[in-house]
This record gives structure tokens, sequence and C-alpha cells, in this order.
């Protein structure tokens, strides 16, 4: 990436589409009994077509790609859930990457394969039901296994990167990343890794309501190769959002559109040219380090698209600047320059006595303006502690962060879980998408287990509070403190 502009592939389901595939083509030998319809089920010709999708790779290959996906975007038991496919979420990805690895060992160049995790058809963040807005119909705990299946299965079968894409729910995202961080820890070995989101609309948002910048930040604690957009809009429409990630990402930066945005008939007419006339664009600007297509990308887009960029220089990957970054929906960036942080603290059944009544008695709008009160007076992140004697503290962190979640007004900001308890702690992690602060950890059970919260914490993908306390207490001298801090910080 430091020398050219690599080239990333089209989309797999357009060039599907042109076969006018059969519900008997979907079922092969393999399904012929099944008797639920799979006909739209792309990734199940994996095993009922795989000639068909390792043609379809090999074509790419011949129009120029560096980096060919794996045929697993919904290769998960989340998304096969609905065909009553679950069981075969392993052996749909170990054979999706043998095929993409057979054909890249046979291109006469070399080609890398990236294992594609797609976002599943549900969502950690929003409700499903516009009367309870503290609904879900998924979790992070649900994701994360369902990812650590599909990563195996990637991994097994040969997968050179992980791609993590069309994430328009962070949290979800945020669960594939933690599968990640584990996989490599079983692996011993930093598998190299690209994220791609996905802007929904002209608001520059995903749809789970983050910014580029919350977004980023967000997801940067798994350390990526390359951070980029695809899918739900075209290049033009990219643009302004890929300038932006262009400016504050350290890492490579990746981009694949659509061919424009879809006609009245759920197409895309965006020609060839025109396509690869942005991707020229881009390039020039100095914005890009990785180029392919999403849906309605032929391998004729990707021909021009590589007749286009060839002989451009990439991007150059800046230096990190060392910030302290915080992220609700919008993101927060602490440096030396910075005043003071306001952290609103009414949000604390500890410290408020009105907000302790309220989450007693079940009067969680209430709360919630306590909340919202605090950020409108100016706090920068708000700190919610459930330790109370009558509270069952893991619930009501649970309950309220989801209610939070909703709440565009509060959720902007970052926020800081505040529990003596671990398990309340790691109970918020899992519900919330931005990075928010881990208030605290600290020393006072030792090394060891001061070292797996921390470790947690980084792959939970969240900031952290040390408590200046070890084995022998707190510390009580500038000298014990400077100790104790020296010791928490690896």
């Amino acid at each position: 990436m430091a020398e050219r502009i690599l080239i990333l592939d089209g989309a797999m389901g357009t060039e599907i589409q042109k076969h006018k595939l059969s519900e008997e083509d979907f079922r092969g030998k393999l399904f012929q009994e099944y008797d639920v319809e799979l006909k739209g089920n792309n990734d199940l010709l994996t095993l009922t077509k795989p000639d068909l999708i390792k043609n379809i790779h090999r074509e790419f290959v011949e129009a120029g790609s560096d980096i060919i996906e794996t045929n697993t975007f919904n290769s998960n038991s989340t998304s096969q859930s609905d065909y009553g496919l679950e069981e075969l979420t392993y052996k749909l990805n170990f054979e999706g990457a043998k095929l993409a690895k057979d054909v890249a060992s046979k291109a006469g160049k070399k080609i890398l394969v990236a294992g594609v995790i797609g976002p599943t058809n549900r969502t950690a963040s929003l409700s499903p039901d516009v009367t309870d807005p503290a609904a879900r119909n998924t979790s992070f705990d649900e994701l994360k296994q369902d990812y650590k299946e599909c990563l195996d299965g990637l991994m097994d079968g040969g997968s050179d990167i992980i791609l993590i894409e069309t994430i328009f729910d962070t949290l979800n995202a945020k669960a594939a990343i933690f599968a990640y961080l584990e996989k490599c820890d079983e692996l011993n070995f930093e598998i190299p890794l690209m994220i791609s989101g996905t802007i929904t609309d002209a608001s520059g948002r995903t749809l789970s309501g983050q910014t580029v910048d919350a977004f980023w930040t967000s997801v940067a604690h798994a350390k990526p190769d390359s951070i980029g957009f695809n899918c739900a809009l075209g290049a033009e429409q990219l643009r302004p959002h890929l300038k932006r990630i262009n400016e504050i990402a350290d890492v490579a930066v990746s981009v694949h559109p659509n061919a424009g945005l879809p006609n009245e008939m759920g197409g895309y007419d965006q020609s060839p040219g025109q396509m690869a006339n942005f991707a020229e664009e881009f390039c020039d600007n100095q914005f890009i380090n990785i180029v392919g297509g999403c849906c309605g990308t032929t391998t004729d887009h990707l021909k021009s698209i590589c007749s286009k960029v060839a002989g451009k220089a990439p991007r150059e990957i800046p230096q990190s600047t060392g910030q302290t970054f915080l992220s609700g929906l919008e993101a927060l960036s602490i440096d030396k320059n910075s005043l003071f942080v306001n952290v609103g603290e009414r949000t604390n059944v500890t410290g408020s006595k009105k907000f302790a009544r309220l989450i007693r008695e079940k009067e969680y709008d209430e709360a919630l303006e306590v909340a919202r009160e605090q950020v409108e007076f100016g706090a920068q992140v708000i700190d919610i502690n459930m330790d109370e004697g009558m509270l069952d503290a893991k619930s009501e962190m649970e309950h309220f962060l989801k209610l939070l979640a909703t709440e565009p007004s509060i959720s902007k900001v970052p926020v800081m879980i505040d529990s003596s308890k671990w398990e309340v702690i790691e109970e918020g992690l899992k519900i919330l998408q931005g990075k928010c602060i881990v208030n605290s950890i600290s020393l006072k059970e030792g090394e060891e287990d001061f070292i797996s919260k921390a470790r947690l914490c980084k792959k939970y993908g969240a900031a952290v509070i040390v408590m200046l306390f070890d084995e022998n207490g707190q510390a009580d001298t500038l000298e014990r403190k400077n100790e104790i801090a020296k010791r928490s910080y690896i």
C-alpha cells in the first residue's frame, strides 16, 4: 500500500444476478428435498454451485483485482436463520475461503483473499419495537459467538485478511472486533484487518447514528490495516465522508462504493467510465489506498477503475497524534490544549437522591431527563452508576443504557460506566456502540486481575480510569501515587 493503490474486487451479488439462477440452481444436489425456499441465498451457492463462484472470483482477478472477497457476506447464523441453515455457518465460511484461495493460488500473481464478515440483518444498538426502546433482537454476546464461528471458518479456509464490512451499527462491528481480537490471541498472530462502514444517507451518519469521526473512534482499538466506506451510496455521495476519514485516520483508507444510487427498479445505472472517473479523482486528491466496488459493480467497472488508477500514488498514511478520543454518536477529542472535561454525575445513584429514587421507582423517562439536562448544560461526558443496595445494578445498567442509546440528544456524548462491580461494567460495555470510559480498575486485587480487566477493556474498545490502589491499599503519598501509576501503565 505504500507503493501503489490496491484494487479490491467488485460485487459478487451483481455478478451472480447476471446468471438468472432458478430455485433448482440454489438447491443443487445437496438441498433437493429441503422444505424452505432457498432462491436468493447467494452464500449457499458456495456449496451448491462452487464452480460458478470460482469463475466469478477468477473474472475479478482477470479484471485487475489484488484482493478478492469471499462469498460469505451472509454466512453467519443470524442471517442464515432466515433459511433454517444456521448449522452451516462454519462450513459456508470455510468453503467460501477455500474457493477464493484456490483461485488466488492459481492466478499467476499475488492475490490476497479477504474473508468477508457482513453486518447480519439485526442491530444491537437499535430497538425493532417502536413501543419499547429498550428491546433488542440480538445481543453483543450472540453476535460475538456468531462471528467467532465465521472467523474460525474463514481462517481455517485460508483467508489472508479479515474484512468487516457494510457496518451500519457500530455495536455489531464491535462484537465482530472482539471475536477477531480473541482469534488473534488464539493464533498468536495479528490477522490483517480491513474495516468498512456504511453511511446511509445525506446526514453523514451510520444507521445507528454515528458521525464519521465517532465511527472511527469506536473501532480504532482494533488497529485495522485500513478503514473506509462501502455500499448505500455511490462514489459521488461518499466523497465528503471519504475526505473526512482521510483527514483523521492514521491507517490506510479504502472505498468500494455502489455504482451510483439505485434506480426505481433497484438497479444501478452508473457506467464503468463514470465510476472510474470518481476513483481517479479520489486518487488525485490522495484520499485512498484501496479502491473497489460494491452493489452494481461488474468486472467492466473494475477494469475501468484499474485503467484510471494505474500508476497513481497512494495516500500517505499519517502518524498517530497520540490524543485521547472518546465517542457517543459524536466524537470528543482531548489533548494537551484541552480545558477541563465536564463530566455530568447526576445520573449516579450514589450521588443524586433524585436519580436514585427515579431508578428505584422505574421512572425511566424522568431519569433520562436528568441525563438530557446535564448534556444541555454542558456535560461532555455523562457518568452512569447504579451501585445501590436496593437495586439490581447489572440489570438497571443494561436497561438504562439501552434507553439512553435511543435518545440522540443524550447519547451524542460519551458515557462513563461507573461501578465497583466488574460484571456491571462489562454489561455496560456490551450495550454502548461508542468509545466509553470505564470507571474504574485498579491493582487492588493484584496484577493478574488488573491485566485481565485491562485487556478486556481494550477488546471492548473502552478508555480506562485507573484508581491508585494496589494490594497494600490506597496511595497516600506522591511517591506511592507515582509508583502505582507507573506500574499500571503497560
